[in-house]
């Protein structure tokens, strides 16, 4: 849903919009993000959780929610509902942080609400692999299904027992997505 009644550029849009976590930018159209629901956010809760607790104290990475990346060259300004930085690319100025990444995250990741189109969220994580992003995922909150979009066009649906290995961007960290579903039905 374009948000702005007539085109802008990234410079216009950063200056007006670069504090909303709720608006992106792409090629001189500006959009609004869908708010989450319950599940949406758990998940993303969740995930968060997983990764912070075992690369944080090996200092191997870290997990933010919803940063706005805004890659130098790239007339694009997108929100990911989680970005994760390798250690030692996260930005160590605590006020140049506050303005947000301008390098791509190491692994972007998508939640999937209702109404929004399952395509359109893969597309999303395709132009962050393009961006530089090593890893990006969607999760599907409907099917209960995870797509990993990697570099040199390679998709792969994962569900159940499936693992999601982020080995070659933090060693060792390793995710069931069964588990993490399974964690949202509060049984």
């Amino acid at each position: 849903m374009a948000i702005a009644s007539r085109p802008m550029t990234l410079a216009e849009f950063l200056k007006r919009h670069g504090d909303s976590a709720v608006l992106e930018y792409a090629n001189g159209v500006v959009t609004g993000k869908m708010p989450p629901s319950i599940p949406h956010g758990g998940l993303a809760s969740l995930v968060v959780g997983a990764i912070n607790g075992f690369a944080h104290p090996r200092k191997l990475g870290f997990a933010f929610v919803e940063v706005r990346v805004t890659v130098p060259g790239a007339e694009v300004s997108r929100v990911p509902d989680i970005s994760v930085y390798v250690w030692h690319r996260i930005e160590r100025d605590r006020l140049a942080r506050e303005q947000g990444a301008s390098i791509p995250p190491d692994i972007a990741i998508e939640i999937a609400s209702p109404g929004q189109s399952r395509q359109k969220q893969i597309e999303r994580c395709r132009e962050f692999i393009e961006q530089g992003a090593r890893i990006a995922l969607m999760f599907n909150l409907r099917t209960r299904s995870v797509i990993d979009v990697r570099a040199g066009g390679i998709e792969r649906r994962l569900r159940g027992d499936d693992v999601l290995d982020f080995d070659e961007v933090i060693p060792g960290l390793r995710l069931v997505v069964g588990e993490l579903y399974a964690m949202l039905d509060f049984k």
